[in-house]
């Protein structure tokens, strides 16, 4: 299984790195360090993932944030968001309906 990470989900990672670094020192980075190995583990489990307004979710295994990807063609699952569970669903709706790429 091949992974692809869209930049919508780059940007998203970029954003969460910026917030937890501001509450502590450090933790901007091993929220990348969790994510990352989050998404790595699509390698195996793709697919596995219950399905949420049309994408499949992981959730994290230490931050409250989900990672929304798709099971494209040529076996590939494609991140499109890394979004934080904690908002309102409605927002993580509009959020998903409008990634492009």
């Amino acid at each position: 299984m091949k992974i692809r990470v869209l930049s919508s989900a780059f940007n998203d990672l970029a954003r969460g790195r910026d917030f937890y670094e501001q509450q502590g020192e450090g933790l901007g980075g091993y929220f990348l360090d969790s994510l990352f190995s989050d998404i790595d583990s699509l390698m195996l489990y793709a697919g596995i993932h219950r399905q949420v307004f049309g994408f499949h979710r992981l959730l994290s295994k230490r931050f409250p944030h989900a990672i929304y990807y798709r099971l494209e063609a040529g076996n590939e699952a494609v991140v499109y968001r890394v979004l934080d569970c904690r908002q309102n669903p409605d927002k993580t709706r509009a959020s998903l309906m409008k990634t492009h790429e």
